[in-house]
């Protein structure tokens, strides 16, 4: 093995890569054309371009990849995770092109393919599974509509009442066909505060199986991981429960005749009961925590068992605890600054000037602290998260740094119910205060800049006047700045005095309440990103005398986000209820259901049709008020 091909693209081609290079191995990468510019091209050695922009037409074409393998002379793939990496039959024509796979045997992957199939295996050699429900009655709720093939918290939807259950086995099917070409759904019965934990495994082609410790992942958005952590909190505290979660991840593995690096994954109740959820046959997006507790590097393991190698006798034993933290971009667009400081690990698949598309999955990047401990670890990782620049597309920053913050979380008292149990999570990081403090920076360094460009009298304050006169008003999203600057001294509405110390375009220092402070301000016109020690804020600027053509009739519903209309579910002049689900969009891998106002009303105006393209605040349906008579054309 010389050339390794990776099959993906972002942070985990990226890893891949690195790993490579200290291997000595030289690397291909491959990239569709909206990732043209991504900063995992320029790492590889070499790069195969596949034409077209949507993943079907790229990273899910097993004939590109491998045609780019051998124009490239590339003799290894690695498939990295998502895309074709638990599909048997790219596998398989990896093999039969005459390359090495660097994965697990085609024959292990298909066992676990569906989840159905996986189950049935895993309940004959010994491994607890929750039991499948063919039909559905009132005792058996809640329960969980899951999709038989894939992953990522698609296809999956939480049913608590029986009427509810035909409406999501439509939307999970749909979901699911659409996300991995198969609608196949099957429900279990759900787990309240239940305990997502896995076990990472090595196993080489010589009879050797490793369990490298568990990780729980239990902190979840919409079945969607966010953070990750080994060891876990519930495994510490349940005697015994590690030794047979262990066991059962390697029955998991002897009875499919697993080879290379994979997760056996189990659903756990408070007491320690454990099921068998399904195994992963590939590397996991949360490894990196195995490998800051046990020192070894997965992905150079990979490697080595592909290439034949043998596990020492002696697996490495884990010490000290770490976190992961997974930064998604919540819609899409330019990045226009991205840095993380601190004593942490990060994997990320951007950079300065890179663009969140539509057509991939939407992480930024996974963030990753070790500490002698789990609070020390939780500290080091939300101090990180909190003060990184991010500029850019809107991202979940806030709520990792509440949960890595949150009493509960540092007590370990995490499960996948956690985000609901704790809605304070989902409040933003910076308080009205801080915000408007920072929004008066954000003023100055805008008032600093046009002094700068000013073709006259650029020495002069922003509205200077021999004599006091009205303050300078700044509009930005629900914050207004009053100020006036008077012979070097700054007047301003606000809590506490404030005094400038220094403005510039890029930087203010600010003294308030007798504690001095700086400002970090980018102004990248329709945002204006402010850093400092008391939190990253975002400002949108308004004009103090807005267009009235660009003023949004009431009722409209806008998207929220670019992507695609899948589904509808009303038509033009049907009554809706308060909170019905009118259509759905599909985004950043992800149905979005947009639904009727709280007063519901009559679909008026229904701007759109399935399989249309939409921008963000693009203009989707409006809806009429019972009573409300006013005329709608636009």
């Amino acid at each position: 093995m010389k050339t390794v091909l990776v099959a993906n693209r972002g942070e985990i081609a990226r890893r891949i890569f690195r790993t490579c290079r200290n291997l000595g191995l030289s690397t291909v990468a491959v990239y569709s054309d909206p990732d043209a510019g991504e900063p995992h091209v320029s790492d590889a050695d070499a790069a195969v371009r596949l034409p077209g922009g949507a993943a079907r037409d790229t990273y899910l074409r097993a004939e590109l990849l491998i045609e780019a393998a051998r124009r490239a002379r590339a003799d290894a793939i690695h498939p990295g995770y998502g895309f074709l990496s638990e599909n048997a039959d790219f596998a398989r024509a990896v093999l039969a092109a005459g390359l090495t796979w660097i994965g697990p045997p085609p024959e292990a992957i298909a066992a676990m393919g569906s989840k159905i199939e996986a189950k049935k295996l895993m309940a004959a050699a010994g491994v607890p599974v929750l039991r499948e429900l063919a039909e559905v009655t009132d005792k058996d709720l809640p329960v969980l509509v899951k999709a038989s093939w894939g992953g990522g918290g698609r296809g999956m939807r939480i049913v608590r009442a029986v009427k509810d259950l035909p409406g999501a086995i439509e939307s999970a099917a749909a979901e699911a066909r659409a996300a991995f070409g198969d609608g196949t759904v099957f429900c279990e019965p759900y787990i309240e505060h239940g305990h997502h934990v896995e076990v990472q495994i090595l196993a080489d082609g010589h009879g050797t199986v490793w369990t490298l410790g568990e990780r729980e992942c239990s902190i979840q958005r919409r079945h969607q991981k966010v953070i990750e952590e080994s060891p876990s909190p519930l495994v510490t505290r349940t005697p015994g429960l590690r030794g047979k979660l262990e066991q059962a991840a390697i029955l998991a593995a002897q009875a499919i005749g697993y080879r290379n690096a994979g997760t056996v994954e189990f659903l756990a109740d408070d007491t320690g009961r454990f099921w068998f959820l399904e195994t992963n046959t590939r590397l996991q997006v949360e490894h990196p925590v195995t490998e800051a507790v046990t020192g070894l590097d997965l992905v150079a393991w990979q490697i080595k068992i592909a290439a034949g190698r043998p596990l020492p006798e002696t697996k490495p034993r884990a010490s000290g605890h770490a976190i992961e933290a997974r930064l998604y971009a919540e819609d899409s667009g330019i990045v226009h600054g991205f840095a993380i400081d601190g004593e942490v690990r990060v994997d990320s698949g951007v950079a300065n000037g890179s663009t969140v598309t539509t057509h991939y999955d939407a992480m930024l990047a996974k963030v990753i602290a070790w500490a002698a401990d789990r609070e020390d670890a939780a500290a080091v990782l939300a101090r990180a998260l909190a003060t990184a620049r991010i500029h850019g597309p809107v991202t979940n920053r806030d709520l990792l740094v509440r949960v890595l913050r949150h009493p509960a979380f540092l007590a370990g008292q995490t499960d996948t119910g956690f985000l609901d149990a704790h809605p304070d999570t989902m409040a933003p990081l910076v308080d009205n205060s801080k915000i408007w403090v920072s929004a008066l920076a954000a003023a100055l360094a805008d008032a600093a800049r046009r002094h700068r460009d000013a073709g006259v009298l650029g020495s002069l304050p922003s509205g200077w006047r021999n004599v006091p006169s009205q303050p300078q008003v700044v509009l930005y999203d629900g914050v207004e700045v009053r100020y006036r600057l008077e012979r070097g001294a700054l007047l301003a509405d606000g809590e506490h005095p404030v005094e400038l110390v220094s403005m510039r375009p890029d930087r203010v220092e600010l003294e308030i309440a007798g504690v001095r402070r700086a400002f970090e301000v980018a102004d990248h016109g329709d945002r204006v990103y402010v850093d400092s020690a008391l939190g990253p804020v975002t400002l949108v600027p308004r004009s103090r005398f807005p267009d009235p053509a660009a003023l949004v009739v009431p009722g409209s519903l806008l998207a929220p986000m670019p992507g695609t209309v899948v589904r509808l579910a009303v038509a033009q002049g049907d009554e809706v209820k308060a909170g019905q689900p009118l259509l759905w969009l599909e985004a950043m891998k992800m149905e979005h259901s947009i639904a009727a106002p709280p007063a519901g009303g009559v679909v008026a105006e229904l701007r759109v049709q399935v399989g249309e393209q939409v921008a963000a605040g693009q203009l989707l349906a409006v809806i009429r008020a019972e009573g409300d008579g006013l005329h709608r054309d636009r």
